[in-house]
């Protein structure tokens, strides 16, 4: 009842077309119960369908989901290759539900530093959805945002090396060219979970006017009900980009 409610309240005319997602707590969720770190990451795989679901039903166009940061790698080994598993089976398992659900897939990062059954079943996955049109899932592996920028950096270099680009040619549209997501717009709304107050390397160039929202509630346990509550909050705020409020009007 109360998901249902809570649904009724979003206005679908000021849907946010990209939402980000730092997918937070699974963790400290397992050693709540007692479990090793990996028994979290398994339960969080249940948040990432409800938010994929909810997200496509409403008519959101991105969902983009901090799947593994860069500064993962450096997590014990067993966990990290817990999760490299746990990906592979995931993908393997839910390509139907996207086809089913006409969702898209995609990724973004330093793709080429995956193991490779796991780079492997990330390929198939896009190769896969690639024709679907309701919603695009990026999932964001081996990323960060500085990583990506430095990227950008150096393809822009290269260009004006080359004699492509001139120095002068170079702004904000040039830079967001040369980034991962290119032909994306970016999110309006930045959902991260656990209580964590923080960004944490994600989407730094494209989150400049995202609107932060923070929730206690641990990954594994992020429902619908919290999607929808994330988007309540974010169509209450008075978006101004710069301007006054009485500009706005």
């Amino acid at each position: 009842m109360e998901q249902q409610a809570l649904k009724s309240q979003i206005d679908l005319d000021k849907l946010p077309r990209h939402i980000a997602v730092i997918m937070d707590g699974n963790g400290r969720w397992a050693k709540q119960h007692g479990k090793p770190r990996v028994f979290g990451h398994k339960n969080g795989v249940t948040a990432v369908r409800e938010v994929t679901e909810a997200a496509a039903e409403l008519g959101v166009e991105y969902v983009t989901l901090y799947a593994f940061s860069t500064e993962n790698w450096k997590r014990p080994k067993l966990e990290v290759g817990a999760l490299m598993r746990l990906l592979v089976e995931t993908l393997s398992k839910e390509i139907e539900t996207l086809n089913k659900n006409n969702i898209r897939l995609k990724a973004i990062g330093d793709l080429s530093k995956l193991p490779d059954i796991t780079h492997k079943a990330l390929l198939d996955g896009i190769a896969k959805t690639q024709h679907n049109k309701r919603m695009t899932l990026v999932l964001a592996l081996n990323y960060s945002g500085r990583w990506e920028i430095t990227e950008a950096a150096k393809s822009l270099s290269e260009q004006i090396k080359s004699g492509e680009l001139a120095p002068e040619d170079i702004n904000q549209d040039t830079l967001g060219r040369h980034l991962s997501t290119k032909g994306m717009p970016d999110p309006e709304l930045l959902i991260r979970t656990s209580g964590e107050t923080r960004i944490s390397n994600f989407l730094l160039w494209q989150i400049a006017y995202a609107e932060l929202y923070f929730t206690p509630t641990y990954w594994p346990e992020f429902r619908k009900a919290h999607f929808y509550q994330a988007i309540i909050d974010y169509q209450r705020r008075e978006r101004r980009f710069g301007k006054t409020s009485e500009q706005l009007v």
